[in-house]
């Protein structure tokens, strides 16, 4: 058996940042505990457990421990059939407990310098221009094909394209709606093509007037030609929304049908209303390409054109990708653009992720109706019981208004055809570790953006995703290119009969980037630092923990509002 360790150079580090922590002995295990959190023991062996006082505070967990080096056990508050394909995402990657002691839990130190047992280490991140990675030479699992790996970015698809026909970038990220022909009819590019596992929709804030008031928010869904915009914006493979699962996704429900497009109904509901017209209002949005918008600037004007038509007059505010997001999260924003890609295949990642109980902001207050639904819905495991609550839920998602669902986009990678292994993903997490380029050792990939962080417990962007999916691996991982749920740092689990207790077995041999090895420990903490709000390293780049708060509804030891 392993033997549990945490480094002393992270503890002087924590100290001098004032934290309370764990003793040590001499040989660098944890011997008496003085503990992190309220929420934290360490047992005379040097085992870490989380857990909650009781299911009270709302969350899903009720513990985490390391049952010994190599084994971690969750205990759930109520089912969850959907949780390996949870734990699988890359905002749950596992990092060595001293690296997130040294760090303090945040900052650049964190942020920008991501410690992982993946494939691939962080070589260099030169801010503006590129972050270049090397092939891990210890790594547990097939090494990486090629021995450095480059992530650049340009907003401009039409600019990426160039790159890759000048052959300065071997992969490329979402091509253009027009350029699809151009890369299959090229015999020197090779074109894969992604489905539309995604949404694209208008988000309206319901504590910001008008949009509080409901009629409103119906009259923007019957504003908007849905089918417009993809006829005139989207590439093929796209189809319009009728609400905000993707068909090809569990929890879509046929029966539950959209508002129609009905500028003349959309006159109506205003004026029901009783708000003062015209509407004066902001429609915000960032300038980044992704499969479910793959051209923001010209939809944003045709929105803005169509309710204008209905007496909504709109102000277009494009803002940095990384501040729109943090606004998008923390409900500082009326009326804005958005949209979302599927990170595993259940209703939960789309319905559960935006509107339950431990949703952001985005949409201004959750609807108790619709949250209560969501949950109840999440814990079964019969899928014919799940599909009326979501019937419900998806009928409550078109009333309520919250969003105006848009497009399922179709979308792509395109790479060199001499590139081996070459493909794209439906989750968008495409595992470049399987690619290798005969005619040197780099492989160039060109995206749509930069990163603001790439410590991922703290982001949602899926430029920074993919980065921290070649760095950082999660307790189990999705196949190369699909979404089946395979192992990864465990190399096993099982659950008890009950969905309440889940046991992980840890993979032997893994080391960190950094050398240090993988044990049950880090496991724990990794979780804990998300999962508590009181914990001194809960703080990330922005502290938001967005995903983790969506996946397990609420964190310990919120301060009351």
């Amino acid at each position: 058996m392993r033997a549990l360790r945490i480094g002393t150079a992270a503890l002087l580090s924590a100290l001098a940042l004032g934290m309370a922590l764990p003793s040590f002995a001499q040989d660098g295990g944890i011997s008496t505990s003085e503990p992190l959190s309220a929420n934290m023991t360490v047992s005379d062996e040097g085992l870490i457990t989380y857990a909650a006082e009781s299911c009270d505070y709302g969350g899903q967990f009720l513990s985490i421990t390391a049952l010994d080096a190599n084994t971690v056990q969750f205990q759930l508050c109520f089912p969850d059939p959907a949780l390996p394909s949870k734990v699988a995402f890359s905002a749950l990657g596992i990092y060595p407990l001293e690296h997130l002691v040294a760090t303090g839990g945040g900052g650049e130190a964190l942020y920008r310098n991501p410690v992982g047992t993946g494939p691939y280490m962080l070589g260099n991140w030169e801010l503006g221009s590129e972050i270049s990675m090397t092939a891990n030479p210890n790594y547990w699992g097939e090494p990486a094909h090629e021995p450095n790996l480059i992530f650049r970015w340009n907003s401009e698809a039409a600019a990426r394209l160039v790159e890759l026909q000048a052959g300065t970038a071997d992969g490329i990220d979402n091509p253009g709606p027009l350029d699809f022909d151009v890369i299959a009819n090229d015999p020197n590019l090779a074109l894969f093509e992604r489905p539309g596992t995604n949404v694209f929709y208008v988000g309206m804030n319901n504590t910001v007037a008008p949009f509080d008031n409901v009629l409103v928010r119906q009259a923007v869904a019957h504003a908007i030609d849905r089918q417009r915009i993809v006829d005139n914006f989207y590439p093929p493979g796209s189809l319009a929304a009728t609400q905000f699962m993707p068909p090809s996704i569990f929890g879509y429900t046929e029966e539950v049908t959209p508002f129609p497009y009905d500028p003349d109904r959309a006159r109506e509901l205003l004026a029901e209303s009783g708000v003062t017209l015209p509407i004066e209002t902001t429609l915000s949005y960032r300038d980044v390409v992704r499969g479910y918008l793959p051209q923001p600037g010209v939809v944003a004007v045709d929105i803005q054109t169509q309710l204008a038509e209905v007496g909504i007059n709109v102000t277009i505010d494009m803002q940095e990708s990384g501040t729109f997001l943090d606004n998008a999260d923390e409900g500082n924003l009326s009326l804005h653009m958005l949209g979302w890609g599927a990170d595993y295949p259940d209703a939960t990642n789309f319905l559960d992720y935006h509107f339950g109980a431990g949703s952001s902001n985005q949409f201004g207050d959750h609807f108790p109706e619709l949250t209560s639904i969501l949950q109840e819905a999440a814990a079964l495991a019969d899928p014919d019981a799940r599909y009326p609550l979501y019937v419900e839920a998806n009928t409550l998602i078109r009333d309520l208004a919250p969003v105006v669902p848009i497009a399922h986009g179709g979308s792509g990678t395109a790479f060199a055809a001499r590139i081996e292994g070459a493909h794209s993903s439906p989750l968008g997490n495409e595992a470049f570790s399987v690619m290798s380029d005969p005619d040197d050792d780099n492989l160039v990939w060109m995206q749509n953006g930069e990163p603001a962080g790439i410590y991922c417990a703290d982001e949602t962007d899926g430029e920074a995703l993919r980065v921290c999916e070649q760095i950082n691996e999660a307790l189990l991982a999705y196949e190369v290119g699909g979404t089946e749920v395979i192992p990864a740092l465990a190399e096993s689990f099982e659950a008890s009969d009950d969905l309440l207790t889940w046991t992980f077995n840890l993979r032997d041999g893994v080391t960190f980037h950094d050398g240090s090895g993988l044990d049950a420990n880090d496991v724990v903490m990794s979780y804990g630092v998300q999962w508590d709000a009181a914990n001194p390293l809960h703080v990330g780049r922005d502290g938001s923990f967005t995903y983790f708060q969506a996946f397990f509804t609420n964190f310990l030891n919120v301060p009351a509002e």
